[in-house]
């Protein structure tokens, strides 16, 4: 079956409406490729196959008791069982409730304890709750067979299919809900990441928003995802672009970072790139000519949040430095705004403004989250009543209108007096020759209040910067208050569950810092 003219547009009622149109017209096509193990050996399942073992998991989940508006949990790495099980628990009408096992037992504990599901999909999480049934990863394959399900229930686009968990850095994990029109909204959003037959490398836990949201953005262009092994590794991902033909390569910074590094690039194929993305953190300048030199492939970068799912970007013929120093415009049908007061006061830039004072960016659009699972008052402190999602990101707009970022309203310091945003220093300290990463927290401190801790990978462990130099460097572009008072050097930043950099698990070696600065 060839591919067609132009994606899946239609009018589909569901995310089942348009699996069902593709299947009919691609059901040959390859939708996921397993990159575990050499070429000839790969697991790969087509857009036929993995409607066909999702029906056989629906009938199996159904003898199971599942019926629609349950929620079921699926506690996998990212693999096609993972993708089998999701679209098993849509065809029921029932909710995914996507749990990344990288999460810690009290975080996994809380989800199961406040989704309260009706069956786990899981092969290692132990499940102490006995009124939870759990389906093995052995057990889901068997179901493959089982009598494809019928009984579908009606399904309306605002009935929900999602729930992507946070990855719990400021406290316990909540639950972002997504119905099937979210799904839609993020497709016509999607922007240059998605193209009609696109390869696309996929480094992210399924359970990560990146995941949980894209499905109908995947079958609308017919994507074959290409899913890195777990753990990842930059060989691994290397190996796929050149073996897979992937047109779409996605990765943090550090990622793209540690495949640059590999001596085996310079004789890698990575024609097939058209694109190369990248979020989450800043990349430095050097960085942005390497990836685009070396890939042969644009560069652009991506910002979003889990609960907005899909948010701004850059574009492909972006010069380096927004691609560098901004996350771009919004996309197709995302409004933003900047407001004062963490989004509750006065607005300070829309869209169409340019140079702004920094203010809490709010965005809305129908991808946004309906809501928090089970938590009324925290999705009335994230959404307005005019729908403004209230990201608790800090930015400002430039005269372009491409939107800097200036750290989470939760981060920022105030040192002497003086607001410090981290990102600021970040994104300038960065370009040091001697940091390879860094991350800035505040703490608290006698007098000023608050000071400023650099923690720093030093691109040379034999060399690393001082922080007589790295004050120097700050000074030489930014206001005095703002250069770091402290440093820490490391061989690595921590990241949580979804490749972020944990500032919360540096909060004690920043206080101690702070008592070594004191003295």
């Amino acid at each position: 079956m060839p591919l067609p003219d132009a994606p899946f547009t239609g009018d589909y009622a569901n995310l089942l409406e348009l699996f069902d149109a593709v299947v009919a017209q691609c059901g040959d096509v390859a939708a996921f490729v397993d990159g575990n193990g050499e070429a000839e050996s790969r697991a790969r399942i087509t857009f036929a196959e993995w409607a066909r073992a999702a029906d056989g998991v629906a009938t199996r989940l159904s003898s199971m008791g599942v019926t629609q508006g349950d929620v079921v949990g699926i506690s996998l790495p990212s693999s096609i069982e993972y993708a089998v099980a999701y679209q098993a628990v849509v065809r029921l009408g029932a909710i995914a409730s996507g749990m990344n096992p990288k999460l810690g037992a009290a975080e996994t504990e809380h989800i199961i304890a406040k989704s309260s599901p009706k069956v786990i999909v899981t092969d290692a999480l132990v499940v102490n709750d006995s009124s939870v049934a759990t389906l093995s990863i052995s057990e889901l394959r068997d179901a493959y067979a089982d009598e494809p399900f019928t009984a579908r229930p009606t399904i309306v686009d605002t009935d929900l299919l999602a729930i992507v968990w946070t990855s719990g850095t400021t406290g316990k994990p909540k639950g972002a809900m997504f119905d099937h029109a979210c799904l839609r909204a993020m497709a016509q959003a999607a922007g240059p990441l998605s193209a009609l037959g696109d390869h696309r490398l996929s480094p992210l836990p399924f359970a990560h928003v990146g995941y949980m949201t894209r499905v109908w953005d995947e079958l609308m262009c017919v994507i074959t995802t290409i899913i890195c092994p777990t753990p990842w590794t930059a060989a691994g991902s290397l190996k796929l672009i050149e073996e897979e033909r992937v047109s779409v390569g996605q990765g943090v910074p550090a990622q793209w970072q540690m495949m640059l590094a590999l001596s085996e690039l310079a004789t890698t194929d990575t024609s097939s790139l058209r694109i190369v993305s990248s979020g989450a953190a800043r990349i430095p300048p050097e960085m942005v000519d390497a990836m685009r030199d070396r890939f042969y492939s644009p560069v652009v970068v991506r910002y979003t949040s889990t609960e907005a799912c899909v948010s701004t970007g850059t574009s492909l013929d972006d010069p380096d430095d927004v691609i560098c120093n901004t996350v771009g415009t919004p996309g197709s049908g995302v409004e933003m705004e900047l407001r004062l007061d963490e989004g509750r006061g006065r607005v300070v830039a829309t869209t169409d403004s340019g140079d702004t004072e920094v203010g809490t960016v709010c965005l809305r659009s129908r991808a946004v989250m309906r809501g928090y699972w089970q938590e009324p008052e925290l999705t009335a402190d994230a959404i307005d009543e005019n729908g403004w999602l209230l990201t608790g990101d800090l930015g400002f707009l430039d005269a372009r209108g491409d939107l800097h970022l200036a750290g989470r309203s939760t981060e920022m310091y105030i040192r002497g007096g003086y607001n410090v945003y981290p990102i600021e220093v970040e994104n300038h300290l960065g370009q040091h020759e001697l940091v390879d990463r860094v991350a800035v927290t505040g703490t608290a401190a006698p007098v000023l209040g608050e000071i400023g801790v650099a923690f720093v990978v030093p691109a040379d462990a034999a060399n690393p910067p001082t922080l007589e130099k790295l004050r120097a460097w700050c000074n030489e572009r930014l206001a005095s208050y703002k250069a770091p008072d402290a440093l820490v050097l490391l061989n690595e930043l921590p990241l949580t569950a979804m490749s972020k950099i944990d500032k919360r698990s540096l909060a004690p070696a920043a206080a101690e810092a702070q008592e070594k600065w004191q003295r």
